[in-house]
């Protein structure tokens, strides 16, 4: 009972934080209207700005609650996600929507390793990867439901796409505040804040460049300081994490070959996958010119596929490996893709020419994220779990931003006439991308079990 207890808990954590995700996708077109004259590179920074800030915070926020309490974290990161929801939602301007979006993201940030952390525990290690399964399930189920709920939502307003997440954040810290135990790992260093902030500055350096590549020239001044200062920045993240005690990116991790490799893997497959979940908002609404309740309803097929075969998934993992599984679920979901570039025109055929490949597509979403998560997480000790959560999640993020970014870049501004033309690159940057993440879950290689402990010197953050 305590297990249920404790997983339908974290679960809420998950889904508000990918449903917000997707929803925010949905919902994009009623946002440049709302903000006349607003470009879709400014835009695509609602996405990029939560990602980013995400991602950088997972590290520290995974030590912190390691060292004062998981229950702690996820409450407060609840609770951070559910008042910056709000404030999204009462957003007057891009401007003011952004900044509320990098304060979701700290609260993600928070909620989400803990939300793992505090569920693996609960099982046996033969039922890990099952648990992880499940885990992935809600958040494809959040996918799921947020193209439905996010084309409802806006026949209201896009700012209940932000709202929803208000009374299902509050029963969740209320919940959670009598349920939960307290989970800690009091020898665990304080994170590097100073290298997050590195992380920020690089990585969002790095996703400007790309995104107003086109705009301001690749070979103009700007575009090749921001790259300088990209490679600066992160070279300044290596560094630091050669000699601080809790760095962003722990040498003695990324010495774990599973693991590291299954972070390329996440990454890359996060390129794709966030291009994919853009590009077709995009080519339905303004390629094919779909209102956005008719395409969040032709949009949530394909999450669901991915929902429903993430669990099956899990399961096949534990017989054959995360890796196999893994490596098909790569490979297949870029047929699904090169099916939709094969098959969409400029006249919409939605059941011909779009679902097939769409739904192909997610299906094998729901093989990959939870083999890659489980072929990373089986490499770590117990007491890495939240961390180790954080690092691959951190991936998935970077991956996302820069899926958008170069999303953003490709398609440029379409000329009248010629808007579904303008997606063919980008799918074939998501194809490419995906089987580089395929290549990547082949070199992962046979999976060790973990060491049961590591002396406190050992243990990486």
């Amino acid at each position: 009972m305590q297990r249920a207890k404790v997983a339908a808990i974290v679960s809420v954590g998950v889904f508000v934080a990918s449903l917000d995700l997707f929803i925010v996708n949905i919902a994009f077109p009623d946002i440049q209207r709302d903000f006349a004259g607003t470009s879709l590179a400014s835009l695509s920074w609602i996405l990029n700005a939560y990602a980013i800030v995400f991602a950088a915070l997972l590290i520290p926020a995974g030590r912190w609650a390691d060292r004062t309490g998981r229950k702690r974290a996820f409450l407060l990161g609840m609770s951070l996600f559910t008042l910056a929801s709000a404030a999204c939602a009462a957003a007057p301007s891009v401007g003011f929507l952004i900044a509320a979006r990098v304060a979701q993201a700290a609260g993600a940030a928070l909620l989400f390793p803990t939300s793992l952390g505090l569920l693996l525990p609960e099982f046996p290690p033969e039922r890990r990867q099952v648990a992880i399964g499940m885990w992935a399930a809600v958040g494809g189920a959040a996918a799921a439901a947020g193209p439905l709920f996010g084309g409802l939502l806006t026949q209201i307003s896009w700012h209940w796409v932000f709202l929803v997440n208000v009374p299902i954040g509050i029963v969740a810290v209320v919940a959670g505040t009598r349920v939960l135990h307290e989970i800690r790992e009091p020898g665990t260093e304080r994170g590097d804040v100073l290298g997050a902030a590195f992380l920020v500055g690089g990585i969002a350096s790095l996703t400007l460049a790309i995104v107003k590549g086109n705009d301001w020239g690749w070979g103009s001044d700007r575009v090749i300081g921001l790259l300088a200062a990209a490679a600066i920045l992160l070279v300044l993240v290596g560094y630091r994490s050669t000699r601080h005690p809790a760095p962003i990116i722990e040498p003695a991790v990324v010495r774990v070959r599973a693991f590291s490799v299954s972070a390329v893997a996440m990454l890359l497959f996060n390129v794709a996958f966030a291009a994919m979940l853009l590009s077709n908002v995009l080519l339905l609404t303004e390629g094919w010119h779909e209102s956005i309740l008719r395409a969040g309803l032709q949009l949530a097929p394909g999450p669901a596929a991915a929902a429903l075969t993430a669990v099956p998934a899990s399961l096949l993992a534990q017989r054959v490996g995360p890796r196999w599984t893994g490596v098909l679920g790569t490979l297949l979901f870029a047929g699904g893709v090169g099916l939709l570039a094969l098959s969409a025109g400029a006249t919409p055929h939605y059941a011909t020419d779009f679902m097939p490949g769409f739904v192909i597509g997610g299906i094998w979403v729901g093989f990959v994220l939870p083999s890659v998560q489980g072929a990373a997480m089986s490499t770590l000790p117990p007491a890495l779990f939240s961390t180790g959560t954080a690092k691959i999640s951190m991936a998935r993020q970077i991956g996302a931003a820069l899926g958008i970014a170069i999303l953003v870049a490709v398609i440029g501004t379409p000329s009248p006439g010629h808007v579904v033309e303008a997606f063919q690159p980008v799918w074939r940057v998501e194809i490419l991308a995906a089987l580089g993440a395929g290549l990547a879950m082949l070199l992962v290689g046979p999976l060790r079990a973990p060491a049961p402990a590591l002396a406190p010197a050992e243990v990486p953050a």
